[in-house]
């Protein structure tokens, strides 16, 4: 598959899944397009171990990773910080943007939590899917799972309880 058609088939997903890990439009797209990037000078070390998009979705969150643990992400939250608007535009862009209270819930979890989340009920993955695409054990994912459906409990009963 060339470049161009590999990025009209699974630009959109892929700045969806950036998007959910760095919860800010102009770094959802950085990654996407450091993965189409990569992908187009390193695209023949694909092996065909996986779909093409499965090793795609690998290297979107590898990138997502490495954006959150960055100095330019931490710069821009300790700048926010300071300046007082930490969960002033971007918090509430995705709100808006995603407009839920679950989606809400979901991506104020921590990134352990959220992503298994979003990849079983989301992207409709199975358990062992994620495993392999995490390269987790199985068990880790289900423990995982329920942790994060636990933390998401308190939230959701919460928002509930102030809309009424």
């Amino acid at each position: 598959m060339d470049i161009e058609q590999c990025i009209h088939t699974y630009g959109d997903y892929l700045y969806r899944i950036a998007f959910i890990y760095t919860k800010d439009r102009s770094a959802a797209e950085e990654v996407v397009q450091d993965v189409f990037f990569n992908y187009y000078r390193k695209g023949h070390q694909f092996q065909g171990d996986a779909t093409l998009k499965t090793y795609l979705v690998k290297m979107t969150i590898n990138r997502s990773y490495d954006y959150l643990r960055s100095w330019k992400n931490k710069k821009h939250i300790f700048l926010e910080i300071l300046q007082g608007t930490a969960k002033g535009n971007d918090q509430i862009y995705v709100e808006k943007e995603l407009r839920g209270e679950v989606t809400a819930a979901v991506l104020a979890l921590p990134v352990k939590d959220r992503e298994v989340l979003l990849l079983y009920y989301y992207e409709e993955m199975t358990v062992t899917e994620i495993a392999a695409l995490l390269e987790l054990a199985v068990s880790t994912v289900k423990s995982r799972l329920q942790r994060a459906r636990e933390k998401l409990k308190p939230k959701l009963k919460m928002e509930v309880m102030v809309d009424e």
